[in-house]
């Protein structure tokens, strides 16, 4: 494991260029993929069992805004949050987005990153353990959040990945800069 959650977040740069705003129009499209992904992958969802009408607050630390996630099935719903709003969650997921989306993708482990303290969860036990265990499950490919298949799949899935891989160097690299400035 070895990364904490300096080396996983976004370099300053990055944040900067991101105003709260940008968060905004991402609710409705993320709510649309995600139910499409449920006519696709319903057993993903039911793997939830009574957890899929819980309410995930995915903090990234790294952003300006957080992700307010109901993921019941076909009836999903993602909203963005300015991070100023109360917290009204059964689980509280915060850390860099980076091990966020690593943990999604299965390049990090998400019990790992928790014992080092790169994320914290807070709230419901159950509902994160059974989230966990649909994500570990399905072992999802970025195609597959996307719908892709065939040709198309694999250049998404490499494209993806390897910009997820650059930008966890970037912000490695920024965290080591810093550490050697201090």
């Amino acid at each position: 494991m070895g990364q904490n959650a300096d080396e996983m977040s976004l370099p300053a740069f990055v944040r900067r260029l991101l105003p709260a705003a940008v968060g905004l129009p991402l609710g409705p499209v993320l709510t649309l993929s995600l139910r499409s992904f449920a006519r696709r992958r319903p057993e993903i969802f039911e793997r939830l069992g009574a957890y899929c009408n819980a309410r995930y607050l995915i903090d990234p630390t790294d952003l300006p805004f957080s992700f307010d996630v109901i993921p019941n099935g076909v009836s999903a719903s993602v909203q963005i949050t300015n991070g100023r709003e109360p917290e009204i969650a059964d689980v509280v997921l915060r850390g860099p987005i980076m091990a966020l989306l690593g943990i999604l993708d299965g390049t990090f482990d998400g019990d790992a990153l928790f014992f080092h303290r790169t994320i914290s969860i807070t709230g419901r036990t159950e509902a994160i353990v059974a989230l966990r265990n649909a994500i570990e499950d399905a072992e999802l490919q970025p195609s597959d959040l996307l719908g892709l298949k065939g040709t198309a799949a694999s250049i998404a899935n490499s494209a993806i990945l390897s910009g997820f891989d650059v930008a966890r160097s970037a912000a490695a690299s920024a965290a080591q800069r810093q550490r050697e400035r201090a």
